[in-house]
């Protein structure tokens, strides 16, 4: 007999670890473990949604022949997988996973799991993911520096998605340019998703409530599908409804709106309710059958066989020292809001709602808005990468560390993007109502009532001189640095330190 452990990210019919067992014979171990839980303080929505899928996807698999011994929190003395693996073990003859997503847990697998088990651990490659390890590894090979658009038409070659011959559908790989349009109102927002909720859903808000009452977040707006059928549900309510406008609304934002036309897929993808390329395929049927334009279907493809697959190749390709990196040599704490939400911005505030209410915000309000405000403020990467991991449903250590401390806080010197994505409220103004609302000024950047991104936006750049002057696609900023009359920068330089001085007061 085996024993295969399933993991609360691997909720999936086609794991690794189920096609190499056998239902007859071999037994599925899975349980709620309070180091896992706790090992950093996720957000109570994060770990409701886990659970309560885990506990679903155990009935699924009962449901069809498996024999599965699920240990629910509270119900167990279990507080890691070490010590589980001490009891689950007796008489087996080995242990079956598949390879996690997360560098911490998947050195106890290697490490410490044979030890605790008194029998051999085979770990099996994770086959859901569209780019393998290896297959990244080569790609990335001799490369000074990687570049996701060229990762990713790769991966349109790899996959076939969205190609005619080895060219792209369209004539262009991206269209990218095509998406940056704010909302205005004129077309109607799509209708609102609601689940059902059983017993099981019921069992663990209960339990979330009680037993992590101190993590962040709130369940009073619990809205996450826990089942596979529900997260079919999200999909298909994605392509009829959503997808058509995806593109071009893709970075706006506005006052209220919390999800606006985007998918809110990302959790179900990443704990295993969904298949990667399932999700694509739909996007790209509904491109062929006339439903969604190419700009929203490109656009969105481009997230998941693109970004996400690039930051987990980056992840395996450069851990453990990549969590390390703090190329601009940051240090400041995260202000209280990031917690509590309470601030004068509302651009900042917006976000921060959202988040403790939902788990969620979309890429956008990560970028430019919380993640930019952490840039310009100099904030140790550690602590904001901490604070993504524990605040979103989605975010597991593979795809949040890349996306944060490369993306968000340029840490790693550029090997992720070739520039900082450091950017005043203009650029928020632009995209958003948030500016219309805010008692701060963004067309100012020196006064009293100035919006905080302008003065501190400026203040990056100036004390950043040293490492972007030269970076190309900087240059242009450093030239407008330069023409501004010395004391207009010193007044917008004096404004930013005060702002540092005490950025928890904005």
């Amino acid at each position: 007999m085996k024993i295969g452990i399933v993991l609360g990210d691997q909720l999936s019919h086609s794991l690794p670890t189920l096609a190499q067992l056998n239902k007859q014979t071999d037994r599925l171990v899975m349980a709620e473990l309070a180091d896992e839980a706790r090992y950093v303080k996720h957000h109570q929505q994060k770990l409701a949604l886990i659970f309560s899928a885990m506990r679903h996807f155990a009935a699924e698999l009962r449901s069809t022949g498996w024999q599965v011994d699920y240990h629910a929190f509270g119900e167990h003395g279990f507080h890691s997988f070490e010590s589980l693996l001490e009891t689950v073990c007796d008489g087996a003859e080995a242990v079956v996973v598949t390879h996690c997503g997360e560098y911490r847990l998947q050195q106890r697998i290697e490490h410490h799991w044979q030890k605790s088990a008194g029998v051999p651990v085979h770990c099996l490659e994770d086959s859901r993911f569209l780019c393998a390890a290896d297959f990244f590894q080569r790609w990335a090979s001799g490369k000074k520096q990687l570049r996701m658009e060229f990762f990713y038409r790769e991966m349109r070659r790899h996959t076939g998605l969205l190609m005619e011959g080895d060219e792209p559908v369209g004539g262009q790989w991206n269209f990218d340019s095509s998406n940056r349009q704010p909302y205005k109102g004129k077309t109607p927002l799509p209708p609102v998703l609601a689940f059902d909720r059983d017993e099981i859903d019921r069992d663990v808000l209960a339990l979330v409530s009680e037993e992590f009452a101190d993590h962040i977040g709130t369940l009073d707006d619990f809205q996450w599908g826990t089942t596979s059928a529900q997260a079919q549900q999200a999909l298909d309510h994605f392509i009829e409804h959503r997808l058509r406008h995806f593109g071009d609304y893709q970075d706006a934002m506005v006052t209220g709106e919390d999800t606006l036309f985007h998918s809110l897929l990302s959790p179900y993808i990443n704990i295993g309710l969904l298949d990667p390329m399932v999700v694509c395929q739909a996007a790209e049927q509904a491109y062929f059958s006339g439903d969604a334009p190419l700009n929203a279907v490109e656009g969105f493809i481009r997230q998941i066989i693109g970004w996400r697959e690039y930051v987990r190749g980056i992840y395996w390709l450069l851990m453990p020292d990549y969590a390390k990196e703090n190329r601009l040599g940051n240090d400041r704490p995260l202000p209280s809001y990031y917690w509590t939400g309470e601030t004068k911005m509302h651009c900042m505030a917006e976000c921060f709602r959202n988040t403790l209410d939902h788990a969620y915000a979309h890429h956008i309000q990560r970028l430019m808005v919380t993640g930019n405000f952490a840039l310009l403020l100099g904030v140790l990467p550690e602590a904001i990468c901490q604070w993504y991991l524990e605040v979103y449903a989605d975010a597991f250590d593979w795809v949040e560390l890349p996306n944060t401390l490369g993306m968000v806080m340029h840490a790693d010197g550029g090997y992720l993007g070739s520039k900082p994505y450091a950017a005043s409220g203009s650029y928020i103004n632009r995209m958003s109502d948030y500016c219309k609302h805010c008692q701060y000024n963004v067309k100012t950047a020196s006064e009293p009532d100035s919006c905080p991104f302008n003065s501190l936006y400026w203040h990056f750049v100036h004390r950043h001189r040293q490492q972007f002057a030269g970076n190309h696609r900087m240059r242009m900023i450093y030239r407008n640095l330069e023409r501004m009359e010395a004391a207009k920068v010193d007044a917008m330089l004096q404004r930013a330190e005060r702002l540092l001085a005490d950025p928890d007061a904005l």
